[in-house]
This record gives C-alpha cells, sequence and structure tokens, in this order.
C-alpha cells in the first residue's frame, strides 16, 4: 500500500540503527534514498547500505549540513535522524554540543528544504525519542534538545501547513542498535529497562521504519504535527 517509487528521500545519519533501518524501508518502497555518515565509504561499515546513495559529512557542522543539502538536491521526504548524546552532557559546553546534535541540525536542514518540499508538496519526518516527552536525567542536554524537536515538529506544522508540507515525529522508545549497546551490558540494568515497557522487549529499526514511511505517505495525507511513540508501551506508564 505505501509506495515511493519516483520519489526522493533524504534520511541523515542513516549508515547503522534506527536510520538504517528508515532508509532500509524507503528503499525497499521503491524511492531514490540519500544517506549521510562519517566515514569516507559505504564500506566502511559493518552493515551493507547497498542501494542506497551515501555521502560524507558531518552533520554536527552547519557548513556540512549545507554541503549536503546542495549535494542531494531536491527531496520529496526529509527524515530528520541525526543526533544522539554527547560526553559531559551536564558541562554547559557538553549541554550545547547535544542541542546542536539534536536541535539544531534538524531546524537547518528542515529550513534549507522548506521552500523545496513546499514545491513538491512534500513532509518532515523528525526523529525525536521517549525523552522528547519524558525526562532521562543522565542526559540532559539530549533530553531537552528531543524535547525541542518535539516543540520544532508542531511549530513547523503548523506555520508549514498551507504551503503543503507536513511535520511530524517519531518517539522510538528501547530500540536495539549498536548505540543502546552500553544499556545491555549490565544484565539488571536491562532487565530494569525492560520492565518499563509493557510489550517486555526492544524494537527494531524495522519497526521504525514503517512508522516513518506512514507518516511520510499519502495514508497519512491528513496527519501534521503528531509525535507518534513507538516504543512497546512505554510511554503508556
Amino acid at each position: 500500500m505505501i509506495d515511493f517509487t519516483g520519489k526522493t528521500v533524504l534520511v541523515t545519519a542513516a549508515s547503522r540503527g534506527i536510520g538504517r533501518g528508515i532508509a532500509l524501508g524507503f528503499r525497499d518502497a521503491g524511492a531514490t534514498v540519500h544517506i549521510n555518515g562519517t566515514r569516507a565509504k559505504p564500506s566502511d561499515y559493518d552493515q551493507p547500505l547497498d542501494g542506497l546513495t551515501y555521502h560524507q559529512a558531518d552533520l554536527s557542522q552547519s557548513e556540512q549540513r549545507k554541503w549536503l543539502a546542495e549535494a542531494v538536491g531536491p527531496v520529496d521526504v526529509l527524515v530528520n535522524n541525526f543526533g544522539g548524546s554527547v560526553p559531559n552532557e551536564y558541562d554547559f559546553e557538553g549541554f550545547v554540543a547535544s542541542i546542536n546534535h539534536n536541535l539544531f541540525a534538524a531546524a537547518e536542514l528542515a529550513f534549507l528544504y522548506c521552500e523545496c518540499l513546499a514545491s513538491r508538496r512534500g513532509s518532515i519526518v523528525n526523529i525525536g525519542s521517549a525523552a522528547s516527552h519524558v525526562a532521562l536525567r543522565e542526559v540532559p542536554g539530549y533530553t531537552a534538545g528531543k524535547s525541542g524537536m518535539w516543540g520544532l515538529t508542531r511549530v513547523l506544522a503548523d506555520r508549514w501547513a498551507p504551503k503543503g508540507i507536513r511535520v511530524n515525529m517519531i518517539a522510538p522508545g528501547f530500540v536495539d542498535t549498536d548505540l543502546t549497546g552500553h544499556m545491555r551490558t549490565d544484565p539488571e540494568r536491562e532487565k530494569r529497562l525492560i520492565a518499563s515497557v509493557p510489550m517486555k522487549r526492544w524494537g527494531r529499526p524495522d519497526e521504525m521504519a514503517g512508522a516513518a514511511l506512514f507518516l511520510a505517505s499519502d495514508l497519512a495525507s491528513y496527519v501534521t504535527g503528531v509525535s507518534l511513540a513507538v516504543d512497546g508501551g512505554l510511554l503508556v506508564r
């Protein structure tokens, strides 16, 4: 039912994890998919990136964001997946770096692509987090940045609806990726985490892809400004 044949999609930071799962989902739905990562070439990654157009770009830098938008060119869907926690977020420099990762990069790319998306009646899918709605006390910058992503999603959805752009967010819970591997090194900690999830398991990257494809598709043509939790019920509690 979801067909992106003839559409062009940019999924940021999609060399692994949630981003890779989403990029592969769009690829399998027929889209031309562009991704970025920081390594020199796709073969430098452990998992295959077949069928995806790769660009080397560090999106923590504004100039690299501008370069990527120019290199990719017009898109129908922008998936702002770049983000993550950084060291020492209770130090101000670490806090600012985390806000840059988790909010500023998405905002700048959205602004860069606004007119293009308007001309194509395209959409933006921002990748937030359960931390967009609840506090993760270990990572104040990440929590603030992802909370800001939810605010950005709502305001852009409101402002850009007359342009024909839909802006939505998915809020993943605990997803089994290499970036969450540190949560599984302590069996007792992992047990506590999974106990907080009504479905009692980790999510998979392809399950994030299903939500992103839905929000970007015509099935969601009357949906904008929403946060779709993909968390096994975590936010219910």
